[in-house]
């Protein structure tokens, strides 16, 4: 065999294990991000019974012209 066809055939091989460990990877880095959004949505959700407690707590926003006279 050639030493150009051997270094094509090594260069397959080399480029066929990266691209394996990427695709691993990238499965890995999107599991990670489902994850996240989750814990985001759960934190948001709480963050909104939070505001709508407080907005009961505190009763209606004066208007926006009673603002101003204060």
């Amino acid at each position: 065999m050639s030493t150009s066809l051997k270094n094509t055939i090594e260069k397959i091989k080399t480029l066929e294990a990266e691209k394996k460990n990427l695709l691993v990877e990238i499965e890995g880095l999107k599991k990670i991000a489902d994850e996240k959004a989750v814990a985001l949505e759960s934190e948001v959700g709480v963050l909104r019974d939070e505001v709508k407690s407080l907005k009961t707590l505190v009763g209606p926003e004066p208007s926006t012209q009673s603002k101003m006279q204060l």
